[in-house]
């Protein structure tokens, strides 16, 4: 059976000395009940859950998925119990406003709690992960009544949310949605029409599912200025707020898919169903975007926890696994063979995961110091400048998290050859699980458009401008025994720089430009950010002594030889026309003949 332990001891590194996360909390007055003891509880105590129940229904999820009897969905067998236990346990409401029943709880401490989950079991991760972000979307636009009806019924995991957007014809392009929202005469809407991917869409977890559903009233303007957000209860309610009748919304199938088989994802038709606006007619986009933007951070967490679960499997694996000597020499000559972590290949795929493990989390960690000076600061300067930084990162959170996420994945995979493609080792399990991160909440070829289009080209490099002068202040403070990764990332915000200067030129000119070199801008940006962690990551090692914080210098010292070099490659593409790629006719790509 695969395995994994908490890497408790990272996740403390990061906030407790990178990110001085204590001195952050209680110099905001809305986070100063938090201190580290207390964060490193919380922390504790998710490993126990993660570890001893989720853990164990990972593998029995995934083989006996989800299923769909007579119009009604069930999750497999321990998810109800250990939903309950979640739940119970406060954790739904973990970063929610205490308000609404919430604790109240940072980001930068949720998205470790998340890691855990998502590392052992992420199919039942989704379905309370829909639920906050329908309560954060909730929260933002919703009137004070449907808060206090909703809200307080969602973070006690009596209630369930979902996020239906997609239908058959329209995934990117919400503008063509279908889905038509009447007025009737009671102020309420009725709601008609197909969605599709709703994780969660019905199931057997929670009393009653809150829809949070896309739609167009009869004279909305064209596209996506047209969009209007409805909530529709799987059950209405009676008067007194308990659950009464049957909606007319139901599943009328839900997909079998590649992975995160136990994760319910389904085809939801509404009929005439009685929904409620939420806000104002025309405006639903911005709301679903909140929860959106979400979800699209929690994705890049799926990739870390992924990689973090490959990682201690393959580890595990290298250690124990005898193939071959030594080239300097058998180490362990009592044995028949040397453990093939003796092996340089081998220790170049661990390593590679590894790195990507502690930037991933190190940047995650950042994304949400960012998103709680948005939320808790009461400097207005701060929030602004915190709300562009999470603009500028979010579709790198999503993007470059869960690709580097997927080849490391693989990296592990190949650690252990055959075994790796056979069932009980986990690893097969895993690649299947992490390969829709890339794909659901805008695949990373969107988030690549929207960082280069909106992020950067619409407001001139702003953002990066401001994001590279941050860099260069902290990095530039460096003592000179850390020149090697001061220098590197210096270098690296120098290129990405001059890079998106020609960016911006090269799409004044050529519309078809940037969208060819989309994928490759991120991932120059996302190599920047990771170099700007393990400067982080190096600096708070160094002011420690011992074996765990020179790993750490080794690590970064790793990460600046055998990964950073892959930015120059990014930005040779980045500089090839735009002809490469458009000037093939389109029957060149399905003529065979």
């Amino acid at each position: 059976m695969p395995v994994y332990n908490a890497p408790l001891a990272d996740m403390r590194f990061i906030l407790n000395d990178v990110f001085k996360a204590e001195q952050f909390w209680q110099a905001n007055e809305n986070l100063a009940h938090l201190d580290a003891a207390t964060a490193e509880a919380i922390l504790e105590e998710m490993a126990k859950f993660a570890q001893n129940v989720t853990l164990p229904l990972n593998r029995s999820g995934d083989e006996e998925g989800a299923r769909i009897e007579n119009g009604n969905v069930f999750t497999p067998a321990g998810f109800k119990d250990a939903f309950r236990q979640y739940a119970e346990g406060g954790w739904i409401g973990l970063g929610a406003d205490e308000e609404w029943g919430g604790q109240g709880m940072p980001k930068m401490l949720t998205v470790l709690s998340d890691e855990m989950l998502f590392a052992t079991n992420p199919s039942f991760m989704l379905y309370p992960l829909l639920s906050v972000g329908a309560g954060m979307a909730l929260n933002s636009y919703a009137s004070q009544e449907q808060k206090e009806t909703y809200l307080p019924k969602i973070y006690t995991g009596e209630w369930a949310g979902t996020m239906c957007l997609t239908e058959p014809h329209a995934g990117t392009d919400l503008g063509i949605i279908k889905t038509k929202a009447e007025r009737n005469e009671d102020g309420s809407y009725s709601i008609t029409g197909t969605k599709i991917f709703i994780t969660g869409g019905d199931n057997d977890l929670a009393e009653n599912i809150i829809h949070l559903v896309l739609a167009k009233t009869p004279d909305a303007p064209a596209g996506s200025r047209g969009i209007s957000l409805f909530i529709v209860p799987k059950f209405l309610l009676n008067a007194d707020g308990t659950v009464g009748e049957r909606n007319a919304v139901g599943p009328g199938s839900i997909e079998h898919k590649m992975g995160i088989k136990a994760s319910a994802t389904c085809v939801m038709n509404f009929d005439a169903a009685k929904g409620y606006l939420v806000g104002k007619e025309n405006e639903g986009l911005a709301a679903m975007f909140v929860m959106m933007n979400y979800e699209r951070l929690s994705m890049g967490i799926q990739g870390l926890g992924a990689s973090e679960f490959a990682y201690q499997n393959a580890a595990q694996y290298a250690t124990d696994r005898i193939q071959g000597r030594s080239a300097t020499g058998a180490k362990s000559p009592q044995k028949a063979a040397d453990a093939i972590l003796v092996h340089g290949d081998v220790r170049r795929m661990l390593l590679n995961v590894r790195a990507n493990n502690e930037a991933s989390r190190a940047f995650a960690v950042y994304v949400g110091q960012q998103l709680d000076i948005t939320k808790f600061s009461t400097d207005a300067e701060a929030v602004k400048k915190a709300n562009d930084r999470v603009a500028l990162l979010t579709p790198i959170a999503k993007a470059y998290l869960t690709d580097t996420a997927f080849q490391a994945t693989l990296d592990a995979q190949m650690v252990f050859g055959g075994h790796g493609y056979i069932r009980e080792w986990g690893m097969e399990q895993c690649i299947r699980d992490l390969r829709i991160a890339q794909i659901y909440e805008g695949t990373n070829g969107v988030q690549s458009q929207d960082l280069i289009g909106r992020k950067t080209i619409k407001c001139g490099g702003a953002f990066i401008t401001e994001y590279i002068a941050e860099i260069r202040d902290e990095v530039n403070a460096l003592s000179s025994d850390l020149n090697f990764i001061k220098d590197a990332t210096l270098d690296a915000a120098t290129e990405v720089e001059v890079i998106t200067s020609y960016i911006l030129e090269q799409a004044k000119e050529d519309p078809d430009y940037s969208n060819g070199v989309a994928v490759d801008y991120l991932h120059a940006v996302g190599l920047l950010s990771f170099s700007y962690m393990f400067a982080k990551i190096a600096t708070a090692a160094s002011e420690k002594e011992g074996e765990f914080y020179q790993n750490k210098l080794a690590l970064a010292r790793y990460f600046v030889a055998r990964i950073l070099p892959d930015l120059k490659a990014r930005l040779i593409r980045i500089q090839t026309n735009s002809d490469l790629l458009m000037g093939f006719d389109e029957d060149y790509f399905t003529n065979q003949s």
